[in-house]
């Protein structure tokens, strides 16, 4: 368990939810504010932005290499697709303060060193790596190097590289980790998750474990809670229709809301293991069932099987009193209906 800003992270506290804005601004800086604003009415905890350039991220290349040929962006170039999706870096202090002054969380997905520093002189509370990023170990050594909290996502790699990931981290400064669960589809199809793989990221690395959702709706981040996630993260859009990169994939405010509500319901649903009377219980307690006389008997007959009956409501002795009843003798005459008691017989 660690704190990003005072706020505390782990399976022991209600899940911590990050609003991916990720391209959804779609190039309007009052977009980028307005989904600021619309992650804090939403109950999210932080709101993530990307840091880079096209020339920090690819190459300026026609070749084949740099061509996308199927998905969302089929027909782009990795240039084109980053030129249009990316935040402009002269952006990012306006959305800093912007947030500070809603009162949300903020930081960054950086992609090389230089986006590192120019995070660094904003003070952001921490860093996540993005899933295609995982593999670039001088990356991670050097936001581990900054100490700050770091919440890695997995998407696309297997077992040894989430350890060789881990290990860089750890061993470069980081002493604050958490793992996000990803699939790296865009949209991802829920079945491809295998949600139990949180339960063994959390016991193969002991660190707080969580969800980066890319499916198109809450069914899978709610049900990863019962597993263990302790962070959930989901893109947020203004308009799932706005045609820009993410959008097509990422939730709109009103879902996004539900979003925060439901897993903090199954968080606070999940407890602890408790086998007592709940307080909402209380009043239902008189309609389990009990004993009661469903004869008349007079003071002197003895109980016969007919005599009685388990019913509801509660009010007689408990029904695995049954047998050890019949062939009692009464010390008192009973009608149809009386709750049986103790009283009734002699000791």
């Amino acid at each position: 368990m660690f704190s990003i800003k005072g706020k505390r992270i782990g399976i022991r506290t209600p899940p911590y939810v990050i609003a991916e804005i990720s391209a959804n601004h779609n190039g309007d800086i009052k977009n980028a504010m307005k989904l600021i604003e619309f992650a804090a009415d939403a109950g999210a905890d932080a709101v993530k932005i990307q840091t880079y350039r096209p020339d920090t991220i690819t190459l300026k290349s026609n070749r084949p290499d740099f061509q996308i040929n199927s998905g969302i962006w089929k027909g782009y170039t990795l240039w084109d697709l980053y030129e249009w999706a990316h935040t402009p870096w002269e952006w990012h202090e306006t959305l800093f303060n912007c947030a500070h002054e809603i009162g949300i969380t903020i930081f960054s997905s950086p992609f090389d060193a230089t986006a590192v520093d120019m995070l660094e002189e904003l003070d952001t509370p921490a860093y996540k790596v993005a899933s295609f990023e995982v593999v670039d170990l001088p990356l991670i050594r050097y936001i581990a190097s900054t100490g700050k909290p770091m919440i890695m996502s997995t998407g696309m790699a297997n077992f040894s590289e989430i350890r060789e990931a881990v290990y860089e981290a750890q061993v470069n400064g980081c002493t604050d980790l958490a793992l996000l669960h990803c699939v790296s589809g865009y949209p991802a199809p829920p079945e491809e998750y295998n949600l139990r793989t949180i339960m063994d990221l959390s016991s193969q690395f002991s660190v707080p474990v969580g969800l980066s959702d890319h499916t198109l709706c809450n069914t899978t981040a709610i049900t990863s809670i019962g597993l263990g996630a302790s962070i959930i993260e989901k893109h947020l859009t203004l308009d799932r229709y706005g045609g820009g990169p993410d959008d097509s994939f990422s939730l709109e405010p009103h879902d996004f809301k539900d979003l925060c509500t439901k897993v903090k319901i199954a968080w606070s649903a999940l407890g602890n293991i408790n086998y007592e009377e709940k307080s909402s219980e209380n009043e239902n307690l008189k309609f389990r069932r009990s004993l009661y006389f469903v004869k008349e008997l007079k003071a002197g007959d003895l109980v016969t099987k007919d005599a009685i009956r388990s019913v509801r409501p509660g009010f007689g002795m408990s029904p695995k009193m049954f047998d050890t009843l019949i062939g009692k003798k009464l010390l008192k005459d009973v009608t149809y209906g009386t709750a049986v008691d103790e009283s009734h017989f002699q000791k």
